[in-house]
């Protein structure tokens, strides 16, 4: 799958059968001076235990763009999707 916006913007390209969709019951985020870990975790069993899918490890900086750029969509896109029975 390739996904452009436009012809002077980034190519991204992701292989869907390599690069699979996690899904996240948790997020455990650990802060340093040195920058930021994100540890994407799905439950197991028991409501306390979770095994960790993803590790995601960037510098303050990066971090801070991300926010930034994941709030922006987030107010966008707001009332935008449905899921449950709602739909």
């Amino acid at each position: 799958m390739t996904k452009t916006k436009d012809d002077n913007q980034l190519k991204i390209n992701v292989n869907p059968q390599t690069t699979p969709i996690l899904y996240t019951d948790m997020v455990f985020i650990n802060v340093n001076t040195d920058g930021t870990i994100i540890d994407v975790c799905q439950k197991i069993g028991s409501e306390k235990n979770f095994q960790v899918v993803a590790r995601i490890g960037m510098s303050r900086e990066h971090a801070k763009k991300f926010v930034k750029r994941l709030s922006e969509l987030l107010a966008l896109t707001l009332g935008q999707s449905k899921t449950g029975d709602n739909n």
